[in-house]
């Protein structure tokens, strides 16, 4: 598995592609249904490091600390996170750092140990996941912030519009996550949808590249971030970015994320 993906991860640099998103915690998932652990999840910068050492310079690598097996780290578990990103990516600075944070109604305890680890050079940017607006400011407060991650896609409903416009407004980056799947997706699959397959139709184009083209058009901030195993998705995803929609097939897709906010 991990060289299938050092040959991807190679293809996909030679394709242009200049930005990376990791983390050691997204769940797989077995025969049977059964998560793997995290240990067995961290090939994921080590495949990265053995494609890509030494990077190119205008490689951008991004990764999120936070999550564990027993829940969200403690504030002063944070930075042994980082350092194992650092071993795992083998450099002495991570360039993007999100606090993944799940559950906080402040995330400033948190995030100010990551700004402590950039102020040492450990780390380049600061990123938010899995945040609302005052988390934004809560941060801001305290260290700039270039990107958030949160969910965000066709069928999702609009529950992080608001973040999104803020970060448009601020020229912080949107960086959504399962763009390709909707609101009542399967475990690792996309979602079909008769309205999204109508619009693909009308392009010549694939469900998942349409999803793509509408998040992407969100605003010139956003920028995609879909997982992919097979290099001819990677070539239809690296594609969609070449699709312009038309303002009827954006009010069909619109519509749809009304009808399930």
């Amino acid at each position: 598995m991990q060289e299938r993906a050092v040959a991807l991860l190679r293809r996909a640099v030679e394709l242009g592609v200049n930005h990376l998103d990791t983390a050691d915690f997204y769940p797989t998932y077995a025969e049977g249904g059964q998560t793997r652990s995290f240990e067995e999840l961290r090939w994921a910068n080590d495949a990265i490091r053995r494609a890509l050492a030494p990077y190119p310079d205008d490689l951008v690598v991004a990764t999120k600390v936070g999550p564990t097996e027993s829940g969200l780290a403690r504030p002063d578990g944070l930075p042994a996170l980082v350092e194992g990103n650092l071993r795992a990516l083998g450099v002495e600075t991570l360039d993007l750092v999100y606090l993944r944070q799940a559950g906080l109604d402040d995330v400033s305890e948190h995030f100010g140990v990551l700004a402590e680890l950039r102020a040492k050079g450990m780390i380049k940017h600061l990123g938010l996941s899995n945040v609302r607006v005052e988390h934004l400011a809560q941060a801001q407060e305290i260290a700039p912030i270039v990107a958030v991650q949160n969910r965000y896609g066709v069928g999702f409903g609009r529950v992080n519009d608001d973040i999104l416009r803020v970060c448009g407004e601020q020229g912080i980056a949107f960086v959504p996550f399962f763009a390709l799947t909707a609101a009542s997706r399967e475990v690792g699959g996309v979602s079909s949808n008769d309205a999204v397959q109508e619009v693909a139709d009308q392009h010549n184009a694939t469900p998942a590249q349409i999803r793509l083209a509408w998040t992407l058009g969100r605003g010139d901030h956003v920028l995609a971030i879909p997982g992919t195993s097979s290099p001819r998705h990677l070539e239809e995803n690296l594609a969609a970015g070449a699709i312009h929609l038309s303002p009827g097939q954006l009010g069909v897709l619109d519509s749809m994320e009304e009808a399930q906010s």
